[in-house]
C-alpha cells in the first residue's frame, strides 16, 4: 500500500512555478538573476478595484458567499459577456472560481472518466493535461510549431478526433506562444467540431484583453453560434486586470455543467474570496480605458523581445498576436557546445545554461509540450528586457 494516492501520481509539479521559486531563492542569495518566467503582469491593479475591496471589508463583506459567486459578481460576469463577446447567458449559466486554474479544474473533474480524451494544442499551459491526467482522462495533442505561428488547422483536428474525445481545450491568446485565433480561423475550427455531437469545447480567453495591432479578438462561442450549448467560456480577472494574487476566475457554460461545477466545489474550497468578488465585480464594471495604454507597453515590450531574439543566432521567434510571451524556436542550438564543453541535448539544457552563464531564468519548451524552445515573459520594463535578450545574445554567440 502506498501513501500517495493513485491521482497525485499521475501528476507533475507546475514547471513555470519551480522556476518561479527558483528565481526567488538566487536573488535571496545576492544573485543577478534576471526573471523571466513568471507569467503575471508587472502593472499593479488598477485603484478603483483595491478601493472597491477596501470598502467591502469595511462594510462587513467577510462573510461565505454562495458556492460559485455572488449575485453582484455573477451579474457582472453575465454583462462582461454580453458587452465583451456578445454572449448573452443568464445568472445560472456563470460561475466565479479561485482562480481560472480552479474553474478549468472543476469543468475537467466534473466531466471526465476514465479514458475519455481531451484533445490540447501544443504548446500548451502547463496545467492543461495535469488536470486531465488527475481527472483519469487521456490528454491528446496536437503539434503546432513555429512554421504554423503555434496554431493548429482545421485537418490536424479532424485527424485526432476519435469517439472517446469529449473536449477540445483551445487557448487564445496563448500561453506560452501569445499565438491567437482569428474569428476566421475559429470558425474552420468550429465548423470541424460541430458534426461531433458530443464533443464540447473549453476555451480558455484569460488572455483576452491583452492583444495587438490589427488583430481582434474573438471567442469560439462567439463566432460559432451553433457551438454555444457546448462551450465553455473561460476567464477571469488575472492577466489583464493585473489581479493574479486576488485568484478570481469564471466561466459561463450549460447549466447542466455550472451546476456540477458549483457541486464539486462545494465539497473542496466552497467560494472564492468574499473580498476578492467584491473587486471582481468593480473590475469587470469599472471603466476599461486603461486596458489600451497597458497594451501599448506590452506591444512595445514584444517587438523589442521578437527583434532582439530574432537576431540572435540560432534561434528563431514568431511574433505573436497577444499575452505577454514570446516562444523562441531553439533547433538550430541542439547539440551545440558550451564555453565548458557541455552539450546542449534538449532545450532543458539550454534553459539550465541561461541561468547558470547569463544570470536569466526562462521556462523551458518541454514542460509546455512542444520542444526545442523556451518560454519568455516580457511582463517586465524595457531596460530589463534589453539586458535579458543582450545576456541571451551573448550566450548563445559563446555555443560553437
Amino acid at each position: 500500500m502506498t501513501r500517495i494516492s493513485k491521482a497525485l501520481g499521475r501528476i507533475q509539479p507546475s514547471a513555470t512555478l519551480a522556476m518561479t521559486a527558483k528565481v526567488t531563492e538566487l536573488k535571496a542569495q545576492g544573485i543577478d538573476v534576471i526573471g523571466l518566467s513568471a507569467g503575471e503582469p508587472d502593472f499593479d491593479t488598477p485603484d478603483f478595484v483595491k478601493e472597491a475591496a477596501i470598502q467591502a471589508i469595511r462594510d462587513g463583506d467577510t462573510n461565505y458567499t454562495t458556492v460559485d459567486g455572488t449575485a453582484a459578481l455573477k451579474q457582472a460576469i453575465v454583462d462582461k459577456f454580453a458587452r465583451d463577446n456578445d454572449l448573452t447567458y443568464t445568472t445560472k449559466q456563470v460561475c466565479a472560481n479561485s482562480g481560472g486554474k480552479h474553474t478549468l479544474f472543476n469543468a475537467l473533474v466534473a466531466t471526465l472518466d476514465p479514458g475519455d480524451e481531451v484533445i490540447i494544442p501544443a504548446p500548451y499551459w502547463v496545467s492543461y493535461p495535469d488536470i486531465v491526467n488527475f481527472a483519469g482522462g487521456k490528454p491528446v495533442f496536437i503539434a503546432a510549431g513555429a512554421d504554423q505561428n503555434y496554431k493548429i488547422t482545421p485537418e490536424q483536428l479532424e485527424a485526432a478526433i476519435t469517439p472517446k474525445t469529449k473536449w477540445v481545450l483551445l487557448n487564445s491568446p496563448s500561453n506560452p506562444s501569445g499565438a491567437a485565433y482569428s474569428a476566421k480561423e475559429l470558425k474552420a475550427l468550429g465548423a470541424v467540431i460541430l458534426p461531433h455531437e458530443n464533443l464540447m469545447v473549453m476555451t480558455d480567453d484569460m488572455y483576452e484583453h491583452i492583444w495587438y495591432a490589427d488583430f481582434a479578438f474573438s471567442t469560439i462561442a462567439q463566432v460559432c453560434p451553433e457551438l454555444f450549448d457546448r462551450t465553455l467560456t473561460v476567464n477571469g480577472v488575472s492577466k489583464a486586470y493585473a489581479m493574479t494574487g486576488w485568484r478570481i476566475g469564471f466561466a459561463g457554460g450549460p447549466e447542466w455543467l455550472i451546476k456540477a461545477m458549483a457541486k464539486l466545489q462545494s465539497q473542496s474550497t466552497s467560494n472564492p474570496c468574499s473580498i476578492s468578488q467584491a473587486a471582481a465585480v468593480a473590475a469587470l464594471n469599472g471603466p476599461q480605458d486603461f486596458l489600451v495604454e497597458r497594451n501599448a507597453a506590452f506591444e512595445r515590450r514584444r517587438d523589442l523581445v521578437v527583434s532582439m531574439i530574432n537576431d540572435t543566432p540560432g534561434l528563431q521567434c514568431p511574433t505573436p498576436e497577444g499575452a505577454f510571451y514570446v516562444y523562441p524556436d531553439a533547433s538550430e542550438l541542439m547539440g551545440k557546445k558550451t564555453p565548458k564543453g557541455a552539450v546542449i541535448k534538449t532545450d532543458e539544457d539550454l534553459i539550465a545554461y541561461f541561468l547558470e552563464e547569463a544570470q536569466v531564468a526562462a521556462v523551458h519548451g518541454a514542460a509546455f509540450g512542444l520542444s526545442p524552445a523556451f518560454r519568455i515573459s516580457y511582463a517586465t520594463s524595457e531596460e530589463i528586457l534589453t539586458e535579458a535578450c543582450t545576456r541571451i545574445q551573448r550566450a548563445c554567440v559563446a555555443l560553437t
